[in-house]
């Protein structure tokens, strides 16, 4: 016990190092370098060798080894179908022996004083489940290897492959710079350029409301001048001045300088104004801004005589073509970072770094695209809304301002197409629309819609501290859906009793490794402190489906909903899964915490979650920790099969939470997401409606806590009805809780149990949906 302890803690040492070369070395040489030697040393083995496949699939290369002659580093290759190597690739597997030589696939190869290593331990590295290469760790003595070392090992493994990954998208894109340079050339000779102070003077023509659409991510409205924020065009580059590639290079390491320092000072304004979760973006530009294979580039094109603007220039779009061709929403957003990384430089490069946008008057802001050093830099009172043409829910304007609390509509296509700098501008945050000079009736009818947003908004100021209790005094709690450090700020603000749901994923995607246990207990602290006295129900990792890491070797799916995702991904991870859950454990005294698991089918996942936890736990308190009591354990009731065995579920955990968006789209087979099936995805599906009754109704007869978690959960009436049918808890949006607590408040659980009743009898949705029209306009009109 007492060696597989030590082992155990040997481990984590050894991934923490693992981690820490990962984030200081983009140099894949020296990073495997490094590994290997960190590996043999704290495996205590002579030799440990990393092996990469080359592109033809079926040959091995060494590319680095400890223990091995360097000599044999590039020399030795293997097919596939040889050697021991070559069967963990065919086997996809671990190969393991304590007398290599005598195994009958066992090959010798000249220089590389293999002979005299008795034991042999080979797993894969992969890539999207395509093998990539081998990890190997070998030993003098004949030695059997334990499930704790292995263990370790495997998890080494997806760490490289990572790497691997990185590496393989820094290599394409060098391998399209000549293309991309002759495109460039020609598409700058057809461009029509236009000035880059602010705006664009066009002849006038008469006014004519034009509306466009977008993704709402900031809810309210706005209304007023436009303000067009511009970048450096195609022009800069070409006419920039090109010196020696001595004062070319000098240039450059000035700008950097100037660009790192800048980017210290936004993180640091950014953390004060906001939090060190919204300003965290910025620790990852300074890590671009020191990454070796970015630099190199960059100054390797220098020294081929391209000039230091043109060279910043060439290398950032590199990288974001790369970063854009990606499937993933989160990943092709981090394209921006890029792209803000490289304008900063370029400013300095070309005299421009004082040019920063500076508001004489309250303006919305209109760009293709808001960075993150925009959002720092601005004055956000002079803000009165912010539209781009590019852009997600995961962009970085988004995210910053929901937190600053500025309507927003992103993703509007044919936004700069359309918009000039005389326009007036009409933003719904809260529909997604923008009109561009708006006409008469246009302007009148949004400025009736602002004022009662407002009026709305002042009326249920006095509720915020006040239960949700109907008016016959049935007590409902309300708890907030939050996914970042800065969301605690508005859950607090609209009255949030608790939360409900906090999604643990959001702050794994703005890093480049997996945080450690040390690492996510300081962040889970800080959201259990914001809710005092108050529970929080933390998700673990739900990622796969619409949701990836950049640093997180993915398999391609043909539907990933339907894949490798949440709870799967964690089982299988199992490293990762132990590092959460210690996370959360060792944060669990600074408040209520509980821990809820995502997308569970079935008993033995339980129970093997339960087995990991309690293992975690005994852990924690052998070194000292005071988790020994453990956490009340819950999970999300998201497909079929969990309704169909909910009461042994039930049995086995201490509260269910229903999370109505993926239970809709697994009940009706429909994906949420694809706009084809559109019409199938009905939250108001009979089918659906007695999934939540049926669940609402084993909770209470086995006196578990059942909440419900999802879009379904923040319309008034939907919470009415939901209510009626038994729910006593929800989770969602923030913003909504103060509607629906007013909804809750204004009606009774009597009235809620009619309209359920009456619901549950309708054969289907055209006909709920016709009766809860009438019951709206009864209600709340």
């Amino acid at each position: 016990m007492q060696r597989e302890q030590s082992q155990h803690f040997l481990g984590l040492r050894t991934l923490e190092d693992i981690s820490s070369i990962i984030l200081h070395s983009h140099d894949l040489q020296e990073t495997l370098d490094n590994i290997v030697t960190i590996v043999a040393k704290r495996m205590g083995s002579e030799v440990c060798s990393i092996y990469l496949l080359e592109d033809d699939g079926e040959t091995l290369v060494l590319k680095a080894t400890k223990g091995l002659s360097k000599n044999a580093v590039g020399k030795i290759m293997m097919k596939t179908s040889e050697g021991l190597s070559g069967l963990v690739v065919q086997t996809r597997d671990m190969v393991t022996t304590d007398n290599a030589p005598a195994h009958p696939r066992y090959k010798y190869f000249k220089h590389s004083k293999e002979e005299r290593y008795l034991s042999f331990l080979g797993l894969p590295l992969f890539e999207r489940k395509t093998p990539i290469g081998v990890i190997v760790v070998q030993t003098v003595a004949a030695r059997s290897f334990t499930e704790v070392e292995i263990s370790i090992l495997r998890t080494i493994t997806f760490q490289i492959s990572s790497i691997v990954l990185n590496a393989k998208l820094l290599d394409s894109i060098q391998s399209k710079e000549q293309e991309r340079a002759y495109y460039e050339q020609e598409l700058a000779r057809l461009k029509t350029h236009r000035p880059s102070d602010g705006g664009r003077e066009q002849p006038e023509t008469k006014s004519k409301t034009r509306a466009l659409g977008g993704t709402a991510v900031s809810p309210g409205f706005s209304h007023g001048k436009v303000y067009i924020l511009d970048r450096f065009s195609d022009k800069v580059i070409k006419v920039a001045k090109v010196g020696s590639v001595e004062e070319e290079l000098h240039k450059f390491r000035i700008a950097l300088e100037k660009v790192t320092i800048q980017t210290i000072y936004m993180e640091k304004r950014v953390s004060e104004l906001l939090s060190e979760d919204d300003a965290s973006i910025f620790h990852t530009h300074l890590m671009i801004l020191e990454d070796r294979g970015f630099l190199n580039k960059i100054n390797d094109l220098i020294d081929q005589g391209v000039g230091a603007t043109r060279a910043v220039h060439e290398v950032v779009q590199g990288y974001i073509e790369v970063f854009s061709a990606m499937e993933d929403p989160y990943l092709r957003e981090r394209s921006a970072d890029m792209e803000d990384i490289g304008r900063r430089i370029i400013d300095v490069l070309e005299g421009n770094e004082n040019d920063g946008v500076k508001l004489k008057e309250k303006r919305v802001i209109v760009a293709e695209d808001i960075f993150p050093s925009d959002m720092a830099m601005l004055d956000h009172d002079k803000i009165l809304g912010i539209v781009t043409e590019k852009g997600n829910i995961y962009s970085h304007a988004a995210i910053m301002a929901k937190s600053l609390g500025i309507p927003a509509v992103v993703g509007v296509k044919g936004l700069l197409h359309a918009a000039n700098v005389k326009d007036q501008v009409i933003v719904d945050g809260t529909s997604g629309h923008i009109y561009l000079n708006p006409e008469k009736q246009v302007r009148e009818e949004y400025l009736r819609l602002e004022k009662e947003y407002t009026i709305r908004l002042k009326e249920l100021e006095p509720l915020r501290d006040l239960p949700a209790v109907t008016s016959d005094g049935m007590r409902i709690l309300l708890r907030a859906n939050i996914g970042l450090l800065s969301d605690v700020r508005t859950a607090v603000a609209n009255g949030a009793e608790g939360v409900g749901l906090y999604r643990t994923e959001f702050p794994y995607m703005a890093r480049t490794t997996f945080p450690n246990r040390e690492e996510q207990a300081s962040l889970y602290r800080k959201i259990l402190e914001g809710f005092p006295g108050q529970p929080v129900n933390i998700r673990t990792l739900d990622i796969g489906g619409d949701k990836g890491l950049p640093y997180f070797s993915y398999p391609h799916e043909d539907n990933p909903f339907l894949g490798w995702r949440s709870i799967r991904v964690s089982l299988d991870e199992e490293e990762i899964f132990r590092e959460q859950l210690a996370g959360i454990l060792l944060a669990a005294p600074a408040g209520q915490a509980t821990i809820m698991f995502p997308l569970i089918s079935c008993l033995d996942e339980v129970r093997r979650i339960r087995s990991i936890l309690n293992s975690v736990v005994a852990e924690l308190c052998r070194q000292g920790h005071d988790v020994c009591g453990g956490l009340p354990m819950g999970i999300m009731v998201e497909v079929p099969a969990a309704v169909q065995i909910i009461d042994r579920l039930a049995a086995e955990v201490d509260y269910l939470s229903i999370g109505t968006n993926d239970l809709i789209q697994y009940l009706l087979a429909a994906d949420r997401n694809n706009a084809k099936v559109k019409q199938y995805y009905e939250p108001y599906h009979p089918a659906v409606l007695h999934a939540i009754k049926r669940v609402a109704d084993v909770g209470q007869q086995m006196g578990k806590k059942v909440s419900v978690c999802g879009e379904m959960a923040a319309d008034p009436l939907n919470a009415l009805l939901l209510v009626g049918m038994g729910i006593r808890e929800f989770s969602l949006s923030a913003p909504s809780i103060p509607l629906v607590k007013q909804a809750l408040r204004s009606h009774s659980l009597r009235l809620c149990q009619a309209m359920a009743r009456k619901v549950l009898a309708f054969d289907t949705a055209c006909d709920i949906k016709r009766y809860l029209a009438k019951r709206r306009k009864e209600l709340f009109e």
